[in-house]
Formats: C-alpha cells, structure tokens, sequence
C-alpha cells in the first residue's frame, strides 16, 4: 500500500479506493436485484467474474426478467459496452504487454483514472490498480447482494444504487471549475438526459461524449 501511494500519491489512491468501494455497495445491489428477479443464486457471481460490466449485467437482468430472450439481452448488452472500442484505442500503450488482462479489466472508473493521468507509468499503474481493486470489489459486493437477495423482497427500499453516482459527483465536481471541462461535462449531460426515455440504459452515456466537441486542444482554461 505504501508503495501504490508513493507512486500514485495519496489523493489520487483515496479517489481510487473511494470510487471501488462505492462500486462494491452498487454490486450488492446487484446481486440482490438479480436472485430477487428469480435467477439462481450463483448468477450475480458468475456474470461478475465473467462479464465485469455493471451496465450490462443491469440490463441482462431486467431484459431476462422482463421476459426478454437471453439473446437479446446479450445483443444490448454488447451495444452498451461497445464504447470499449475507442477506450482500447485509446489506452493501447497503458496495456501494452497485458492486452488479455488490460481488456478484461477495461472498465469505465479505471479508464477515467487512467485517462487524468499524463505521466504514462502512473497513468499505467492507476489503470492497473483500480481494474483489480474494482474487480474484487464488485465480485464480492454482488455475492453478499446474492445471499441477501433470498431474503430481501424489496431491493429498491435500500437505495443502495445512490451510492455509486453521489461518490462520482464528489469526485468530479472539483474538476468542473474551469470553464474548458465545464462546458463540455454540461453539454454531455445534456444529450445523456435528452436520449435517456428513448435508450437501453448504458448507451446515453455513450452519446455524452458528443460534449467533447467543445474541448479544443491548446484552449486555455479560464
């Protein structure tokens, strides 16, 4: 631990920490939502090991437990996570020499905290540390939701699924200071807002990264 905050620097590791963990509570009600939908107990788990994509597991779940087809849950569920494809663009020299793992562990928080990063090594190991630390957290969060979920008849009443976003906005509003991140964060919002009544949950996010058209390289923040 010593040495992940020397090279990372203790802020940096806590937002790591901070973020997994909410992760891990979001996974209990994951587990949870999943067995109290009538799936079998070792779903949650085996999708968490298998998958690792919480968007997606959400919504193989309610797809499956709506009535839908497994092939048509798989099919929305690989449109979610297609936004992989510019992140293993982008990330391609932080996973160099662990492809396999690299792409297993490509996931949204920890290509966030890669992508802040400018240092190349540091921007590696962050990669590193919040995919494996991410990964545990939620494996072990959607196995203590699967085992409550035989009991528990109301998921909802928990409310776990606000931890996750509250955390996220505490780690993101700093950043919102200057005009040159603010005006594309709003205007991504906007169009995820917009498109959310008319799309499968996972994919307005994707849109929102229509909010970097107003990030131009060399502007100045105001």
């Amino acid at each position: 631990m010593r040495r992940l905050s020397e090279e990372l620097g203790p802020g940096l590791l806590r937002d790591i920490v901070l973020v997994c963990l909410a992760v891990g509570v979001v996974g209990v009600s994951y587990g949870a939502i999943t067995v109290s939908e009538g799936l079998p107990v070792w779903t949650p788990s085996y999708f968490s090991l298998v998958v690792l994509a919480g968007a997606s597991q959400f919504l193989f779940t309610g797809i499956v437990a709506a009535g839908g087809s497994p092939v048509a849950a798989v099919v929305a569920g690989l449109l979610v996570n297609a936004r992989h494809l510019p992140f293993g663009f982008a990330l391609a020299d932080t996973v160099r020499g662990r492809p396999l793992l690299g792409g297993y562990l490509m996931i949204d928080e920890s290509v966030a905290f890669a992508l802040a990063q400018r240092d190349p090594r540091v921007r590696r190991v962050a990669y590193f540390t919040c995919g494996l630390l991410l990964m545990l957290c939620w494996n072990v969060g959607s196995l203590l939701g699967a085992l409550a979920g035989t009991t528990i008849t109301d998921t909802d009443a928990l409310g776990l699924d606000a931890a996750f976003p509250a955390v996220l906005l505490a780690l993101v509003l700093p950043s919102l200071r200057t005009a040159g991140t603010r005006r594309p964060a709003l205007l991504g919002a906007a169009v995820a807002l917009a498109l959310t009544p008319f799309l499968p949950a996972g994919l307005p996010v994707l849109f929102a990264l229509a909010g970097l058209v107003l990030a131009r390289p060399g502007r100045e923040p105001a």
